[in-house]
């Protein structure tokens, strides 16, 4: 049977966490960076564990007026510090739950910028290396992040996002053009099947890329992030399609 993971990042003091980690396989937690502190990282961690879905750790520029979006240019000890700190910070208090942190994803601004400058993603990675063993990277299929990663010998899970508008060279639209976020259910639902049936996503301008990803973003910070985790488990579930951690 096909499958597909589903992630959604959590801990960014949305308010629908528990009722999306019902649906989802796997969960990346704001760890203290573009959002989140240690409270609601246990809070979500002892959630996720509850519910067998598997924890990752969701690293940001430490900018919490603009939610991680906004690219800064930081000198290399800098984000060095800002990354692994956050990372450490989650696996510590995951240690303390008895739970593990199985794998990383970077994000906003700071994806964004991994995923178009390799040598942002290898640093960004580079500070990580040690902290958990066989840690995995969830990176954005069709990017750097997924080269550097693989060329640092990490395990890669390649993602693509249900819910974002995609260039036709893979990347992302930028959010601050229009039709960025998408709402509309069934394209939701219809890019997250073809994405599982036939390895493909559809771009803005109609052109049609080839993906190899196996794990699917929802936005946990959208208004309508929960009903578009419901719809979208239930129309891959009506499809055959089975969700299922790749971690």
């Amino acid at each position: 049977m096909t499958s597909l993971d589903l992630n959604a990042d959590l801990g960014e003091g949305m308010g629908a966490d528990e009722a999306i980690l019902e649906v989802i396989s796997s969960a990346s937690i704001a760890c203290g960076g573009h959002a989140g502190d240690d409270t609601t990282m246990r809070a979500t961690i002892r959630a996720a564990k509850a519910r067998s879905v598997t924890i990752g750790a969701h690293p940001g520029f430490a900018d919490r007026e603009h939610f991680g979006r906004r690219r800064l240019l930081l000198p290399p000890r800098e984000l060095d510090d800002q990354v692994r700190g956050q990372v450490r910070r989650l696996v510590e208090i995951a240690e303390e739950e008895g739970a593990a942190v199985r794998y990383l994803k970077l994000h906003g601004a700071l994806a964004n910028m991994a995923a178009e400058e390799p040598a942002v993603a290898a640093l960004c990675f580079a500070s990580v290396e040690g902290l958990v063993k066989n840690l995995a990277i969830l990176a954005l299929d069709n990017s750097a992040q997924a080269e550097v990663a693989e060329a640092m010998g990490f395990e890669v899970v390649r993602e693509a996002y249900a819910d974002r508008a995609y260039q036709p060279n893979g990347l992302l639209v930028p959010r601050s053009e229009p039709g960025a976020v998408l709402h509309d259910y069934e394209a939701i639902a219809a890019r997250a099947i073809r994405l599982a049936e036939k390895g493909e996503i559809v771009a803005t301008d109609g052109t049609v890329f080839e993906s190899s990803a196996r794990s699917l973003c929802i936005h946990g910070d959208t208004p309508d992030a929960m009903e578009i985790a419901r719809r979208l488990r239930r129309s891959l579930t009506d499809a055959g399609i089975a969700i299922a951690t790749t971690f």
